[in-house]
């Protein structure tokens, strides 16, 4: 989480933050959301840019799509905050 998050060097969010989606797991895509859901207005900014090269990068991200229904229901609700704005960032990098 610390990568993700990190105060010192938006850079190591945003890679975090692709190299992480581009796995495309669950637990991957899990650990994006709760990062999402902590972070501050700069972080969520380049965790966006993180999200969004990754997809652009993939092309295209089954492995997401899947991902975000399976954490939409997520007994955390960090989590399904989180899921719910990377799964509406998916959505605008389609446009």
């Amino acid at each position: 989480m610390g990568l993700l998050l990190d105060v010192e060097d938006t850079a190591v969010t945003r890679q975090t933050a692709e190299a992480l989606i581009r796995v495309g797991t669950v637990a991957a895509i899990r650990l994006v959301a709760l990062a999402v859901a902590k972070a501050d207005d700069n972080q969520a900014d380049w965790l966006q840019t993180g999200v969004h090269d990754a997809l652009v990068a993939l092309g295209s991200a089954p492995g997401l799509a899947a991902a975000c229904e399976k954490l939409a229901r997520d007994p955390d609700e960090a989590v399904r905050r989180g899921i719910a704005d990377i799964a509406a960032w998916a959505d605008d990098a389609r446009c």
